[in-house]
């Protein structure tokens, strides 16, 4: 195929149908942008097809090259059709259509680390961020709830950094099938909460633990906490009252990590 000059081109559009969540969850499909992230992707064998612009060298060049090399479908665009695929501004390419990567909740180990529960995280970026740090701490796996923003949302992949294709992730399910499949399988289950009874610092680490996190303005629901063991918090030492999200996130999963790790 030549080089594609217009965003009305039967493969532009198709991959454009990807920016919207019922795209997504009719083709089981999403879009994956930047030649780093992009290039985790093809390491993950979940690329079907990348749109590149020719004239763009560097990284994004020697990734579509890459791909090229694996079999991947390589189109060449114009920078006016690069343009109306990407969700960044001024990008450099390339931009792939990757199928998902979620997993059953089976799939997830808690023997392997911590498995990191997030219900009803609304922000995309705090959802990216939560990933990446799960992944930097080695934990087991990330569940998303219902009612929380898509996994595949471009806000997201684009926070991930390239992580969703290292850490196992389930896409939904209510709170209480959640807790019940991790209670069977032997785990604590935790609650992050600002007023949580245990510090994080002095938990105990014994056994496998889900961590459940909740909303960014209202943190776990009382339904969600009732179905905790435990709740816990991060010690505030200076002045302020809490920690966000993907901070707090981050601060629980790699300090259960450490304490892990020391047996």
């Amino acid at each position: 195929m030549g080089l594609i000059t217009s965003p009305r081109n039967a493969r532009v559009t198709g991959a454009l149908s990807l920016r919207t969540r019922a795209g997504r969850r009719e083709t089981g499909r999403f879009l994956v942008e930047g030649p780093a992230a992009v290039r985790e992707a093809l390491r993950k064998g979940v690329v079907a097809e990348i749109f590149r612009d020719p004239e763009v060298v560097g990284d994004a060049g020697e990734v579509a090259s890459e791909a090229a090399g694996a079999g991947v479908p390589v189109l060449d665009v114009t920078p006016r059709v690069l343009d109306r695929l990407a969700a960044t501004v001024s990008p450099r390419g390339p931009i792939a259509i990757c199928d998902r990567v979620d997993v059953p909740i089976e799939r997830i180990e808690p023997a392997r680390g911590v498995v990191c529960v997030l219900v009803e995280i609304r922000d995309p970026g705090n959802l990216g961020a939560v990933i990446r740090s799960a992944d930097a701490a080695g934990a087991a796996g990330v569940v998303v709830s219902d009612a929380s923003v898509d996994v595949y949302n471009e806000k997201v992949v684009r926070a991930s950094a390239g992580s969703m294709f290292h850490v196992p992730i389930v896409d939904g399910g209510r709170v209480t099938d959640v807790a019940r499949a991790f209670r069977d399988q032997g785990c604590t289950l935790w609650g992050a909460a600002a007023d949580g009874t245990i510090d994080v610092f002095e938990a105990p680490t014994e056994g496998p633990v889900a961590v459940f996190f909740g909303n960014e303005a209202h943190g776990l629901a009382l339904d969600a906490r009732a179905l905790m063991d435990e709740s816990i918090r991060v010690p505030m030492r200076g002045g302020a009252e809490s920690l966000n999200l993907a901070a707090a996130a981050a601060v629980v999963l790699f300090e259960l990590a450490r304490r892990r790790s020391l047996g």
